[in-house]
Parts: structure tokens; C-alpha cells; sequence
């Protein structure tokens, strides 16, 4: 098993209690799940990018859902994702977003922290859209400030109202959302004290010396928010 925590893959166990990057994340991580628990319609669950797993068993834990399906690129986080969390209520696959599609729909379809990742992140939603079944519901979360500076795997910065535009082009129902604020120590960040902190991008001065637009979004964020980073969960409902 190779598989190890770092900036993107999130193992509890490996997590260190006083580093704002470990813990503190796998607090907000546990705390999306279990607002996405707490909104499920009964029936089956799907965990799109479920990492090593342990959101799909909190989703399978719901009294109304049946059955649990996490679905990762990873085949290091699907192995242990099969030997620390499968049972009868949950399974566990390896695949990409995009290339994933069951016979059956679903009656739920969770997805945090995955659509930033995407180049298209507009095709993977409309495919999570297609993955649920009439009445069902969608719930999916991306951080709201910015990110694509500093994490060299996030594709797309979303703003609260350019992702809740997702739902919306797509034909679903706002229901309800959560946001999340995460404070960082900055200097911890730039000099990557913190375990998680060294998959942070190499050279960030020269990515904003060829995109100024993204320095100019990282000062416009920290005048607002200060040096926060904002987290949104959406819930959204397919109509029949």
C-alpha cells in the first residue's frame, strides 16, 4: 500500500493533530459528510472521489440509505478504502469520474472537493447531474476562494455564486448549503513547516509573475476574507 496523506489525500490516521493542514481539514472533511448524511433522500448513495473511503461508510451509515458506492481514480485509495471500510452496505471502484456509468442511476450522488480538480469542471457536473436518478439529490462542495494559485491540482476557482450557477444551468433545485471557513497561518504555508503543506505549488512567485490575474484574485481574497480559506457544500434536487 503506497497510498500516504498529503495535500489531496486525505488517511485520518496518518493526519498530524497540531498542523492546521491535517487535523484541522479532517475535521471540515467529516463535518461535509455528515451535513451530506443529514440531507440524503432514502435509497442508494453514490461517493464520487471518495479518496480512502471513509465518507462513503459515513454516507452507508444513514438509516434510509441502502446501499453505498465510492468511486475513486486512485487504485492505491480504493485498496485501502476495500480493506478498511468495504461491508455489506458498501462497495468500492476504481475509475474516473467521467468514465463511470452503472447500469443503475442513483438515488443520491455525493462529491466534495472533486469538481475544482477538472479541466471541464462544467462536463464532470453535468455528468454527476446524469449519474441521479428524477427526485434525487446532488450535493457537492469546492472551495470559494482561491485555490488554483497555491494548489498546483486545482484546475477551476469557483466564487459561491459561479457554483451554485452550476445547479442552476443544469436544472436543479437549491435546497441547502453549507459554508466553511478555515483559517491558515500564511508563513506555515511559504515555508511548508506543516507535513501536508509540501505538495503546495514549487515556484509560486513565477506562476504569478505569468498570471497576474490569479495574484490579483490572492490580494482581493485576503482584503475580504483575510487568510481564510472558504469551503461551500450545495444541496441540490433533481426534478422528475
Amino acid at each position: 500500500m503506497t497510498e500516504s496523506s498529503s495535500l489531496e489525500r486525505i488517511i485520518p490516521e496518518q493526519l498530524r493533530a497540531n498542523e492546521a493542514t491535517g487535523a484541522d481539514t479532517l475535521k471540515l472533511h467529516l463535518a461535509r459528510y455528515e451535513f451530506a448524511q443529514s440531507k440524503l433522500v432514502p435509497g442508494t448513495a453514490l461517493d464520487m472521489a471518495c479518496g480512502v473511503g471513509y465518507g462513503t461508510a459515513i454516507l452507508a451509515s444513514s438509516s434510509g440509505i441502502s446501499h453505498a458506492t465510492g468511486v475513486d481514480i486512485s487504485t492505491d485509495a480504493v485498496a485501502y478504502a476495500i480493506q478498511h471500510y468495504q461491508s455489506t452496505g458498501t462497495n468500492f471502484i476504481c475509475s474516473p469520474a467521467l468514465a463511470f456509468n452503472p447500469d443503475s442511476r442513483f438515488d443520491n450522488v455525493v462529491s466534495l472537493e472533486t469538481i475544482e480538480h477538472i479541466e471541464d469542471p462544467a462536463l464532470l457536473f453535468k455528468h454527476l447531474v446524469a449519474l441521479l436518478k428524477p427526485r434525487g439529490r446532488l450535493i457537492a462542495s469546492v472551495p470559494i476562494t482561491p485555490s488554483v494559485d497555491a494548489n498546483p491540482h486545482h484546475k477551476t476557482n469557483f466564487s459561491a455564486k459561479s457554483f451554485r450557477q452550476l445547479g442552476r444551468s443544469n436544472g436543479l433545485e437549491y435546497l441547502d448549503s453549507l459554508c466553511q471557513v478555515q483559517p491558515f497561518n500564511p508563513l506555515a504555508m511559504l515555508t511548508r513547516r506543516e507535513h501536508r503543506t509540501k505538495d503546495l505549488r514549487a515556484n509560486i512567485r513565477d506562476f504569478y509573475w505569468h498570471n497576474p490575474s490569479h495574484l490579483v484574485l490572492r490580494m482581493t481574497s485576503i482584503l475580504k476574507d483575510g487568510f481564510t480559506n472558504k469551503y461551500l457544500t450545495v444541496v441540490w434536487e433533481k426534478p422528475s
